[in-house]
């Protein structure tokens, strides 16, 4: 099984976002000689929520820094850009790595960013659509043209070209139905950001298997991104993921403005409107405390042991190939941080890239039959 790390930066009131970066870099640099198998590069703007507004270009700074890992993203928030450029950065970097990328593709559900790229939120999912089908066809032709919705490109052609097929690693997150399919029907992967319980994750993995068998694809085992709190004790790790991983709300809210209920009423988000009576609940101590124990329960944390049996049940249960962990959040001071990373990389990360139990592809565990249970959703 491959394990990677992402870099997430969230600003801090009363320190310089450049401090922030640099600590958060220094955590990037330790990923290779600690043994992980890939680093992954978030996109947000404006608000200082996980700021990295050009996970490329970041991405370009790791490849001259590193030769074996694999550099993905999670993910480049397709709407906000010209395909074209996507394209070309995607095989610049895919050249200057080795063909050592991996990429992942989201919409977005932030309304101050799409104000501030002056793009409809109502027209993301055509946006996303086409532009994942134009990159694909930049990527593999030499020469192409296009004449779409949104996008008329008259014949021309990327260069320099790919060197290794990047567009057969593409994967895209999903938190509607409606985004899973089309995810599915591109032939994409999936990249699940742990939001939900485990076996929801599971029932998601069914559906996107299914309607991509029936397009004719061979469904890929999904990435997963979650956060990680390992500690030498379970009260120590719990310690930091409650504190820390619970700071996430307040973040989230000031970002994304889930709580007034707006997405309700744009086009292709209807579903998130669901989420506005969770968010105002927030407000409430007592609901928030529960909120962060179930959020946290849906996380990786304890002992090193903890975390090897909680990564192999989230693999029964997905089928994943590839964990992506966040060891940084909230307000967790830089030591802590990268204390945790290291014990990981030196308990964890051995038993799942060598143990037999965690080796070869598995298909996601049968579904269990559950309730619906009241959505929370905490994005990367």
């Amino acid at each position: 099984m491959k394990v990677g790390t992402a870099i997430s930066i969230l600003a801090q009131p009363g320190r310089p976002d450049s401090a922030l970066y640099h600590e958060h870099m220094s955590m990037g640099d330790l990923a290779e000689p600690l043994g992980y198998d890939s680093l992954f590069a978030l996109e947000h703007h404006f608000t200082g929520y996980s700021m990295s507004p050009a996970p490329l270009q970041l991405l370009s700074y790791y490849a001259g820094r590193t030769s074996r890992i694999t550099l993905g993203t999670c993910v480049i928030v397709l709407p906000w850009h010209d395909p074209i450029r996507v394209a070309e950065q995607i095989a610049l970097l895919d050249v200057i790595s080795g063909g050592r990328t991996l990429m992942g593709f989201g919409r977005g559900a932030a309304t101050v960013e799409y104000e501030g790229f002056r793009i409809p939120m109502g027209e993301a999912r055509g946006r996303f659509v086409e532009s994942a089908q134009l990159i694909i066809k930049a990527l593999t032709h030499d020469e192409f043209e296009w004449d779409g919705e949104f996008f008329k490109i008259p014949r021309t052609s990327i260069r320099p070209r790919p060197i290794s097929h990047p567009e057969r690693r593409f994967h895209a997150s999903s938190v509607s139905p409606e985004s899973a399919e089309i995810m599915a029907k591109l032939g994409f992967g999936m990249l699940i950001v742990m939001q939900n319980e485990w076996p929801k994750a599971a029932e998601d993995v069914h559906k996107y298997r299914a309607v991509t068998q029936s397009v004719g694809h061979t469904p890929k085992p999904p990435i997963v991104l979650t956060n990680v709190a390992c500690a030498p004790t379970r009260e120590e790790a719990r310690e930091w993921a409650v504190g820390y991983l619970g700071e996430k709300w307040d973040s989230i809210d000031n970002h994304y403005h889930f709580s007034d209920g707006h997405l309700s009423n744009v086009k292709g988000y209807e579903s998130y409107g669901k989420l506005a009576k969770t968010y105002m609940k927030m407000k409430d101590p007592g609901f928030r405390s529960k909120a962060t124990d179930f959020y946290v329960s849906i996380q990786i944390a304890g002992t090193p042991d903890d975390c090897i049996q909680q990564i192999g049940e989230l693999r029964r249960l997905t089928g994943m190939d590839h964990l992506v962990t966040e060891f940084s959040f909230g307000s967790m001071p830089h030591h802590l941080a990268e204390r945790n990373m290291r014990l990981f990389a030196d308990q964890v990360l051995p038993v799942l890239q060598r143990d037999a139990a965690f080796q070869g592809e598995i298909l996601p565990a049968p579904l269990a039959t559950q309730g619906e249970a009241e959505r929370l959703f905490a994005p990367a």
